[in-house]
C-alpha cells in the first residue's frame, strides 16, 4: 500500500524535517516496513553531503565481527577520499551503520562514488551540494528521532513509509532512491512497475546502477539518465506516464524542484493543497492536516497529471 509525502516552501526555509516527520506518522498505517526521508537544506556549492550506509541494521544482531567489519568498511572509504584528494570537513555517526560526511569535493560525483560502492557492503544512499537522504527500518517518528531530524530546516522534502510487497525488508529496499549520479535527485512512489525488468536491463546497457530489486528505483534511475541528458523534470515526468507500464504515483525532488506525476489509470491515491507560499501532498489527506490543522481545501490530481513546482 505504502504512503508518500511531499512539502515545498517557495522563498524560505521551514523546520521540514519536523512537518515531513509528523507527515510520515499520520500515514505509518499504510507502511509498517520501513520510513524515508529526503530533505532538502540550503545550497552550498562549496560543500558536498554525503550519507553512506555500511551495513543493514539486521546484521547488528549477528555477533561481534559485525563491529570490526564495519570498522573496516569505514577505513577503506576514508581512504578512497584521501585518494581523490577530498577533503573531509566533518564526519559523524548518525547510527553505528549509518554516516554522515560533509566534504570539499572538486572532482567528478560519479567517479567518486562508484569507486565507494566498489567496497563490499557500502550504499551511498545520497551525495550533493542540499540533499540528505535518510531512511530506515520502523516508524518514522523512531527514524527521525534516531538522524536528528526533528529540527532540520530546509525548503523542501518528500518522505515514504514502505509495506514491503515485491522485495526484502531491508534498507536496501526502503524508499526514498537516490537518483545516482545525479546531484540532488531522490524519489519516492507508491504503486507498481510492471515493465521493471525490461526497463531496468534498458538502463544498465546506458551504464546506470542498481542497489535493489525494488521496482521504485527505477524511476530514481530513469529520472537520472533525463536529466543527465538535458530533459527537464516536467519533460522527464511526462515522458514516464507512458514508457513506464503499471500503476503509479510518484514525487521527485531536485536541489529547487518538486515534481508529481500519475500514470493513466490514476489507482494510487494522492491529495494536494496548494497555497501562494506552500504546497503539500500525500496519500491521504490526514498526512497534510497533521501540518496544517485549520480549515484547508485540497484536491485530488487526475489520471496522467503532471506538476513541478519550483522552490
Amino acid at each position: 500500500m505504502c504512503g508518500i509525502a511531499g512539502i515545498i516552501h517557495r522563498g524560505k526555509s521551514s523546520n521540514i524535517g519536523s512537518e515531513m516527520t509528523s507527515m510520515l506518522v499520520a500515514l505509518k498505517h499504510r507502511g509498517p516496513d520501513s520510513s524515508g526521508f529526503a530533505v532538502y537544506g540550503e545550497p552550498n556549492s562549496r560543500e558536498c553531503l554525503m550519507r553512506v550506509k555500511v551495513a543493514e541494521q539486521e546484521d547488528m544482531t549477528n555477533g561481534r565481527g559485525v563491529a570490526s567489519l564495519i570498522k573496516e568498511r569505514v577505513r577503506q572509504i576514508d581512504e578512497i577520499l584521501t585518494e581523490h584528494k577530498v577533503e573531509v570537513i566533518k564526519k559523524e555517526n548518525a547510527t553505528t551503520y549509518a554516516l554522515r560526511y560533509v566534504l570539499s569535493l572538486k572532482g567528478d560525483i560519479k567517479d567518486l562514488a562508484q569507486h565507494i560502492e566498489e567496497v563490499e557492503g557500502v550504499e551511498i544512499l545520497s551525495l550533493g551540494n542540499c540533499l540528505e537522504l535518510v531512511k530506515d527500518l520502523g516508524d518514522a517518528k523512531v527514524v527521525s528521532e534516531k538522524y536528528g531530524l526533528d529540527n532540520f530546516r530546509g525548503t523542501h522534502a518528500i518522505g515514504h513509509t514502505r509495506m514491503a510487497t515485491e522485495s526484502d525488508v531491508d534498507i536496501r529496499s526502503a524508499h526514498p532512491y537516490w537518483a545516482f549520479p545525479y546531484n540532488d535527485i531522490a524519489v519516492v512512489h507508491n504503486g507498481q512497475i510492471t515493465n521493471y525488468w525490461m526497463m531496468r536491463r534498458e538502463m544498465e546497457r546506458k551504464g546506470h546502477r542498481f542497489m535493489s530489486d525494488c521496482d521504485s528505483e527505477l524511476l530514481a534511475v530513469y529520472t537520472a539518465n533525463n536529466l543527465a541528458n538535458g530533459v527537464s523534470l516536467k519533460e522527464s515526468l511526462q515522458s514516464s506516464i507512458h514508457e513506464i507500464d503499471g500503476v503509479f504515483t510518484y514525487l521527485v525532488a531536485t536541489k529547487d524542484q518538486l515534481g508529481m506525476a500519475k500514470d493513466t489509470m490514476a489507482a494510487k491515491p494522492l491529495v494536494l493543497y496548494e497555497s501562494d507560499n506552500f504546497i503539500a501532498m500525500a496519500s491521504e489527506e490526514v498526512a497534510i492536516r497533521s501540518i496544517l490543522p485549520q480549515e484547508i481545501d485540497t484536491y485530488d490530481p487526475y489520471d496522467e497529471e503532471v506538476r513541478v513546482w519550483q522552490a
